[in-house]
């Protein structure tokens, strides 16, 4: 399965369970760390979390690993090796523009 298509099941998973303004980001070939990122708004700290736990559900199924999560109670991160799932408050996501970032680096792209 291609990255892209990782990504789209992640969102699609993301977008069934009322994750919000999903946004994926293509970065292979970048200097990036990762190959790609969604980023999706959540409702509150425990859909948030729901999210995860769907994800650790629903992707180990098709293989996928989550390595690690970084959770707080405005920023989750999952970390799944060469693709990162930001879930954010609405403020959060405001405040920190993540996606202006992210398209700086998808701009770099050859």
């Amino acid at each position: 399965m291609t990255i892209q298509e990782r990504c789209k099941k992640i969102a699609t998973l993301l977008d069934d369970k009322k994750a919000e303004n999903i946004e994926i980001f293509e970065l292979t070939g970048t200097d990036y760390f990762v190959d790609a990122v969604v980023v999706a708004t959540s409702i509150a700290a425990k859909h948030a979390l729901m999210l995860v736990d769907e994800m650790k559900k629903t992707l180990k199924k098709d293989g996928e690993s989550i390595l690690n999560v970084d959770d707080s109670d405005d920023w989750t991160i999952v970390d799944m090796g060469d693709i990162l799932v930001h879930l954010m408050s609405p403020e959060y996501r405001k405040k920190y523009d993540l996606e202006e970032f992210l398209r700086e680096f998808e701009a770099k792209r050859g």
